[in-house]
This record gives structure tokens, sequence and C-alpha cells, in this order.
């Protein structure tokens, strides 16, 4: 099954959201501002994107300008900072078989959910 981590608020998210409605599948959302996943979520989550913590922060963001921009920081710090400020967290994640990407291009999800 399709997992979408997913804000309402956000237009690419919900573009995406409304990409994967289209495809027939199905599907589970995950409204990761109130459903905050754990770090070991994050951390699997991390994996199946194939990427760094920080490649998932929202680095733009008041929160992290504010109390983690220009500071060294371990991996493990990262995400503890997403886990504890999920509006931090890169989005929309799509998962489907173990794999995970985020879903901002719609010819990239297009690809990934085929």
């Amino acid at each position: 099954m399709i997992q979408i981590y997913h804000n309402p608020r956000c237009g690419k998210s919900r573009n995406c959201l409304a990409f994967i409605e289209q495809s027939n599948q199905e599907f589970e959302i995950i409204p990761y501002l109130t459903e905050t996943p754990s770090v070991d979520e994050l951390k699997i989550l991390l994996k199946q994107l194939n990427l760094e913590p920080l490649q998932l922060v929202r680095t733009k963001e008041k929160i992290w300008i504010e109390n983690f921009k220009g500071k060294t920081l371990t991996d493990d710090q990262i995400i503890k900072a997403m886990a504890e400020n999920p509006i931090l967290i890169e989005r929309p994640i799509v998962v489907k078989d173990g794999k995970a990407i985020i879903g901002r291009d719609p010819d990239l999800i297009a690809s990934f959910l085929d």
C-alpha cells in the first residue's frame, strides 16, 4: 500500500495527493504534523529515501533558522529536531514497496507509482 506523509496546507502536498488519488491505487494518508513520526520511524524513512538527515529538513522554516541554523549537529540531533518539530520535515513523502520519494515532481511521482 502507498503511504503519503501529507500536510493539507501545502500546495505541493495537495497536488501529490490528488495525483495518487487519480492513480486508483490503495493509499493511506499520514498527517505527519499531528501523527508525528518517531525518531526510529524517521530513520526508516531516511533509509527508504536514501537521504542524509539534513537533506530531509526544511532549512528555511523559522524554527530551523532560529534554533538550529549555523550549529554543528549530529545526524541524531537533526532527526530528533524533526521528531520534535515535524514542520521541519520536507513534504510530501510517498512510500511504496519499501522505497520512498519526496513527491514534489509529478513526473517523479508517476514513475514511482508505476
